[in-house]
C-alpha cells in the first residue's frame, strides 16, 4: 500500500501543476505539438476558391455536383516520458533536488497531454530499465504515472542514457512525443539519441544543479559521486568552471544544436517556468 504522505504529495503537484498547465501551458503545449497527420472529416458542396484537388469524385458523380473532401489534423498524440531515476537525479544544493524538478516536469506535461485528450506512458530508468507503464488516457492514469515517480525505490545506481533509448524504440511502435527528462551525466548515447529523433519528437530536458556548473572560491572541496562511489578533492580558487563537466555539457549541446534535436537547459535553482514557456512558444512558430 502507498503510504499516506506520498499520497498526499501527489495531491499538491496536482494542484500545483494543473493551475500552471491551465494558466500557462495548456494553450501553448496544444500548438507546440501538432497531431501526426490529417484524418477525414467530411464531404461539403464545392465552393469557387476551393482546393479543385480536393475534389471527391465519386460523390460529385453521385450528385451532379462538385464536392470535396475536408480533412482535419489528427490530434492525438502518444507522449512519452522518459525519466531518469539514477542516483544522481536526487542531488541538489538549494531548497529543491534535481528529483523533485522531474516531478513536477513531468507532472505538467502530463496534465497538458491529458487536457489535450493525447495519451501518456511512462519509462523509469537508471542503468536498469526500472518501470514500464503503456500511454493510455484520463486523470486517474496521470495520477498514476505521478505517483509511480515519487514513490519509486531504484534498483539502479547510475545512467545509462543509450540503453533507455533502445529500450523505448522497441516499445513504441508508432510516432511518438518523447520527453527524456534527465541530468544525461552519462558517455556515449549520442548514437541512440540520433536514432529515436528521426523515428519520433524527441525533447531532451537536463536538469542541472548550479553547484555542477560553477564551483565557489571555498578552497579545497571533497566530492562523493553517488553513482560511481568514488570521492575525489578539488580545490577551488577563483570561482573557476568545472572543466570537465563543462566540456560534457557543451559537446551534448553542440551535438543536440547540429542534429536539430530539440534540447532544454533547466537549472534547479533558477526553475523551470520561463525555459519551458520559452521552448513552447518557440515550438508554436514552427
Amino acid at each position: 500500500m502507498i503510504p499516506s504522505e506520498i499520497l498526499q504529495k501527489v495531491k499538491q503537484i496536482e494542484i500545483k501543476t494543473k493551475h500552471l498547465v491551465n494558466d500557462l501551458f495548456g494553450g501553448e503545449y496544444h500548438s507546440a505539438f501538432k497531431g501526426m497527420g490529417m484524418e477525414f472529416a467530411e464531404v461539403r458542396e464545392y465552393t469557387p476558391g476551393d482546393d479543385v484537388r480536393s475534389i471527391d469524385w465519386n460523390v460529385t458523380a453521385r450528385t451532379g455536383k462538385p464536392f470535396i473532401k475536408k480533412f482535419d489534423e489528427e490530434r492525438e498524440l502518444t507522449v512519452m516520458l522518459m525519466v531518469d531515476v539514477s542516483a544522481s537525479s536526487h542531488y541538489g544544493t538549494g531548497d529543491s533536488l534535481k528529483s523533485d524538478i522531474i516531478t513536477e516536469l513531468a507532472s505538467i506535461l502530463s496534465f497538458s497531454a491529458i487536457k489535450n485528450n493525447d495519451k501518456v506512458g511512462l519509462l523509469l530508468f537508471s542503468n536498469e530499465i526500472e518501470k514500464f507503464i503503456p500511454p493510455k488516457k484520463g486523470k486517474s492514469h496521470v495520477l498514476r504515472v505521478i505517483r509511480e515517480i515519487i514513490y519509486h525505490s531504484s534498483d539502479g545506481n547510475y545512467t545509462d542514457v543509450a540503453h533507455a533509448f533502445d529500450y523505448i524504440q522497441k516499445m513504441l511502435k508508432r510516432r511518438a512525443v518523447i520527453f527524456c527528462i534527465s541530468d544525461f551525466w552519462d558517455a556515449k548515447f549520442e548514437k541512440q539519441v540520433k536514432l529515436t529523433n528521426r523515428k519520433h519528437d524527441l525533447v531532451n530536458i537536463r536538469i542541472l544543479d548550479e553547484s555542477e556548473l560553477r564551483i565557489p572560491d571555498i578552497g579545497l572541496i571533497s566530492f562523493h559521486d553517488s553513482e560511481t562511489k568514488n570521492q575525489i578533492s578539488y580545490f577551488s580558487k577563483g570561482g573557476r568552471n568545472l572543466t570537465i563537466a563543462k566540456n560534457i555539457i557543451d559537446e551534448y549541446s553542440k551535438f543536440c544544436k547540429k542534429n536539430k534535436i530539440d534540447l532544454i537547459d533547466i537549472n534547479v535553482q533558477e526553475g523551470y517556468l520561463e525555459p519551458l514557456v520559452k521552448f513552447f512558444s518557440k515550438r508554436s512558430l514552427k
